[in-house]
């Protein structure tokens, strides 16, 4: 029997994704369940496993945009397991019969002569403003392929060859056009402004001196910087509502919860989990999903709905050595806050200079729903509950906070 195997929808709104890598080859046989190929969709990179044992017949290649529900391999479920050098003769003895599944597309190789472009590539050359002649392609028998139509430029001078200098191509993933076609998008249709201020972080490392010890034996995750950010903002969201809304068409959307998007550098790129409900969640409880998170994001294995719904962003450029920089709304939303690194910075203090561990922090908002005024005292508030987090975060009871 041969099993047609469809992409599966990732999630909701995806209809599109791309093969990213075959795990296996043309004619091996797979165990159900096997993982097979990695697809990126324009939120995550997925495993595909396979449906059935048997011998696999790809129908797609790598770098393919390939349809949800669309067949993208077929799998002999009647084959028999290969032993040792016999794999080879079973692989093909199956393929008799999954090239009388496929004669439709057998005859369909003929539009994908050399020099000729598929639909998929024929689309983005007419989008580039390039002539197929102009292009080589690297497919079967020298079709043009989408990654050939991709990788195309349209010709600018030749680069003079010199020994030791090498140029490297490489296709962007679907995940990470997707982040820059929103990058652009939010630049282009939000009116993006961004205020600044600085923080005082010696109360909260007083407190992490204290108690992160404790804390650790007591809950097994550490007490870090994020679980005062976070909770620092779920009170300044619920001061300025406006901050904690978005656009709509001609709606402002305003949330009553606390949904806080974390970007996390992953190995596919950014990816932005949410900490749901974080209005609800104690300094133990942000620790503790933030530390999921992270370790699902840097694993691979986030999912879509992880990523999807956020209120409000926060993004750590501090963990890089960033002193400052304006961070890009993660839209539909309307604002994000910047953290960065801390530096011993002499400042004044009762009219003396002291030295005090300093962060700059920056907010990115969306100045259509969000006035200045708005802007600024979110941003004086999350600095009021980080320098006084004992009575602002804590109503001054600090183990009782801290579960301790």
């Amino acid at each position: 029997m041969i099993l047609e195997m469809k992409v599966p929808s990732p999630g909701e709104s995806i209809t599109e994704v791309e093969i990213a890598e075959w795990l296996v080859e043309d004619g091996d046989y797979v165990e159900k369940d096997q993982a097979i190929a990695e697809v990126d969709s324009d939120k995550a990179t997925l495993e595909l496993p396979a449906e059935e044992s048997g011998i696999i017949t790809l129908k797609a290649d790598v770098g393919d945009a390939v349809e949800v529900g669309q067949v993208v391999c077929l799998i002999d479920t009647s084959a028999d397991k290969p032993e040792g050098s016999k794999a080879e003769a079973v692989a093909e003895k199956v393929k008799i019969e999954p090239e009388k599944t496929v004669t439709a597309a057998s005859n369909e190789k003929t539009t994908y002569a050399t020099g000729t472009a598929s639909p998929a590539a024929r689309k983005v050359l007419s989008e580039k403003g390039l002539d197929p002649s102009q292009v080589n392609g690297t497919g079967k028998d020298g079709r043009i392929t989408k990654e050939d139509a991709v990788k195309a430029v349209p010709s600018m001078g030749e680069q003079v060859n010199v020994e030791g200098r090498g140029v490297k191509r490489s296709k962007l993933s679907m995940l990470r056009r997707k982040v820059a076609e929103r990058l652009v998008s939010a630049k282009n249709e939000t009116a993006m402004l961004t205020t600044f201020n600085e923080v005082d972080m010696s109360p909260i490392f007083e407190l992490r001196k204290k108690y992160k010890e404790t804390f650790k034996e007591k809950h097994g995750v550490s007490l870090g910087f994020m679980s005062f950010f976070t909770l620092a903002i779920v009170r300044a969201l619920k001061e300025f509502p406006a901050v904690n809304s978005m656009i709509d068409g001609k709606e402002m959307v305003t949330y009553d919860f606390c949904d806080i998007s974390i970007a996390v550098s992953g190995p596919k790129g950014l990816m932005v989990p949410v900490i749901r409900n974080a209005e609800k969640l104690s300094f133990k409880g942000v620790e503790t999903e933030v530390k999921r998170l992270a370790i699902r994001a840097r694993e691979g294995q986030i999912t879509v709905d992880e990523m999807t719904g956020g209120t409000f962003t926060i993004s750590n450029g501090g963990v890089f050595g960033s002193m400052l920089s304006t961070p890009i709304i993660n839209p539909p939303q309307s604002g994000i806050l910047g953290m960065h690194n801390i530096v011993e910075r002499p400042v004044a203090v009762d009219g003396k200079v002291e030295i005090r561990p300093i962060m700059f922090v920056a907010l990115s908002y969306d100045h259509r729903i969000i006035d200045g005024k708005e802007s600024v005292g979110f941003l004086v508030a999350v600095k009021e509950a980080l320098e006084n987090p004992v009575e602002l975060l804590m109503d001054n009871a600090i183990e009782k906070a801290l579960e301790l």
